[in-house]
């Protein structure tokens, strides 16, 4: 039997159907083999996903449900997404498992999924999937990407609004309620947190500069605009993707076009102190959002396996 794996250790990949887990504490190198690997119940396209810890079971979202299966693909519990969506476009719900396994994190695009309802942000019972806590978002989201902070507990949303923008919204559960709150911004999206959960990485949603924030009041460290990467900001723009490549180095990526409207893009690493632009980065990836950091100096990107490939400079 595969062993427990610390979660923030652990990442996900959907290769062929399947929920893959990798354990990432085995300091391989290449392209990776899954600890474990989940068969989701027939019939479900899975949107997103989780492994637990102890990797046992599954949780991921569809359209119009959350589910949780054994790694073997047995049904343990479904929450529906009531009404079903008769809009099978433009709207993905999204799931994360919370640091200690016991509650998954639901976002819910229910505006666009055309339920009559605003959007929700949902806590179950990752044991029973019985509601712990829920609230109304003030947002109309095609989709939302949840980040788990490493220390205190809370979880990070960034809820995407296709050109109306994205919001960003923090939340815990305290005495059985979600205790949430708004970061004042509709423009930025989140890229990630730093490895010790003290900053955060945002992007413009129009794409003009990457910035640095101290967690949790959201103040700017550092905002670099394009040219501070030697390029034209009215012809290059920084791409949705990036992070903390270690404690002490973001990668952000830009992308333009050549003469020739074919497209290009190239990675950079920043001090994450000064702001300081140190130059290019080979991430070794063919395209600007292929690359995930993983603040221990590795990054990962993806073998045409689909299986990921786990990478240092060395």
């Amino acid at each position: 039997m595969p062993r427990p794996a610390d979660h923030l250790r652990l990442v996900t990949r959907l290769v062929d159907g399947d929920i893959c887990a990798y354990d990432l504490d085995a300091e391989v190198l290449g392209v990776l083999t899954p600890t474990v690997v989940c068969r989701p119940s027939p019939g479900d396209d899975v949107v997103e996903y989780a492994v637990s810890p102890d990797l046992q079971r599954a949780f991921y979202t569809t359209l119009d449900a959350a589910v949780c299966v054994t790694a073997d693909g047995v049904e343990i519990w479904r929450s529906g997404f009531e009404p079903r969506s008769e809009h099978r476009m433009g709207h993905r719900p999204g799931c994360v498992l919370s640091l200690d396994g016991s509650t998954v994190w639901v976002y819910r695009p229910d505006v666009m999924a055309g339920r009559g309802r605003p959007d929700q942000w949902v806590a179950l019972d990752s044991g029973t999937g019985a509601l712990v806590a829920q609230a109304n978002l003030r947002t109309v989201g095609h989709g939302g990407e949840q980040f788990l902070h490493p220390e205190d507990g809370h979880v990070l949303l960034d809820v995407g609004e296709g050109q109306d923008g994205s919001v960003i919204y923090r939340a815990s559960l305290v005495e059985g309620r979600m205790d949430l709150a708004p970061y004042p911004w509709d423009d930025r999206c989140l890229i990630g947190l730093s490895p010790d959960g003290s900053h955060f990485m945002t992007v413009a949603h129009d794409q003009t500069d990457v910035a640095l924030h101290t967690y949790p009041d959201g103040m700017v460290t550092f905002a670099l605009s394009v040219d501070a990467f030697g390029h034209d900001p009215d012809e290059i723009y920084v791409e949705w993707s990036g992070g903390h490549l270690g404690p002490d180095t973001l990668v952000v990526s830009l992308m333009g076009e050549t003469e020739d409207e074919q497209e290009w893009f190239r990675h950079y690493t920043v001090d994450a102190h000064s702001g300081r632009v140190h130059g290019e980065f080979d991430a070794r990836t063919e395209n600007p959002y292929d690359l995930r950091p993983l603040g221990d100096g590795s990054w990962l990107t993806t073998d045409p396996s689909g299986h990921p490939i786990r990478r240092t400079r060395s």
